[in-house]
């Protein structure tokens, strides 16, 4: 499990397993759980590749990011 701290959001951490190139289990650490629950059900089972193109520019509000644009950050470490 890769566990990653993030900037400017309000989850503190994301925690992730990757396997053959596609996502296994995802955990948003703070935040809201909702949402943070309901992305990461949809997320399970895809290609790495294909999470990182559709999450990096996500913004949040006025931020310059969010929950999803920062665990494509730290996906983009798996490519």
């Amino acid at each position: 499990m890769t566990k990653v701290r993030t900037s400017g959001v309000c989850a503190s951490e994301i925690h992730f397993q990757i396997e053959d190139g596609c996502i296994k289990q995802v955990e948003f650490i703070g935040g809201c759980p909702g949402n943070a629950i309901g992305l990461s059900n949809m997320l399970i089972g895809q290609p790495i590749t294909e999470v990182v193109e559709k999450l990096r520019d996500v913004k949040c509000g006025g931020k310059n990011t969010s929950c999803p644009s920062q665990l494509a950050k730290a996906l983009e470490s798996h490519l």
